[in-house]
């Protein structure tokens, strides 16, 4: 079975009580006008103590002779009922900082060995409904080591990943194609590829 051809079975309510991995909460709040309101939103329940994240994102760039690609993924994802175009990634573990987290990610999903480059600033996935956070941890892979040769992901019964590579000149366009054939586009890498529309726009 491939990931075409996941689907979701069927959807039901979910008690607080049998939640393992989000909750929903209401806050109340003052407004700018001292107004006290109230807001709906979800949390993580997942996030490890003492981490300011609950995960990172991991930005792949492979030199070469055609011109410089990055490293995406599809996975099938059950909340959008679709597979979904990312960017590796994954929840921190207790005790991992956001560059150990990319890395043991990287290798699980990819197989993939790499050093990290530089890692981004806390960014919120939707602000509006959730708290959910994470870093984007950039990192370099060197294609001469032998673990690189040969690719070795290890993944977990419950993941069915499907790695490929996309030329960052023709990223833009790739997602609007893999749109067109109804896959979801996860906004990390869209935002890569409009930044990267922007920068070839103003020159930058």
């Amino acid at each position: 079975m491939s990931e075409d051809q996941s689907k979701v079975l069927s959807t039901a309510p979910l008690s607080g009580d049998d939640a393992v991995w989000t909750k929903l909460v209401i806050k109340t709040y003052l407004d700018p006008k001292g107004v006290e309101r109230t807001w709906e939103s979800a949390e993580r329940s997942t996030r490890p103590k003492g981490s300011d994240i609950d995960g990172v994102g991991i930005v792949v760039i492979l030199d070469k002779e055609t011109g410089p690609e990055i490293v995406l993924q599809k996975q099938f994802r059950p909340p959008l009922d679709k597979v979904v175009i990312e960017i590796p990634a994954g929840l921190i573990d207790e005790g991992e900082t956001a560059e150990q987290a990319a890395i043991r990610e990287l290798k699980e999903e990819t197989g993939y060995v790499a050093e990290v480059l530089e890692t981004s600033p806390v960014m919120f996935n939707d602000p509006g409904f959730c708290n959910t956070n994470l870093k984007m941890v950039h990192v370099s892979v060197d294609m001469s080591l032998p673990a690189n040769q040969d690719l070795k992901p290890e993944l977990e019964d419950n993941e069915f990943i499907e790695v490929f590579h996309v030329r960052l000149a023709d990223l833009w366009q790739e997602c609007i194609r893999l749109e067109a054939q109804g896959y979801a586009i996860d906004a990390r890498i869209a935002n890569i590829a409009e930044g990267i529309e922007i920068a070839k726009k103003y020159k930058l």
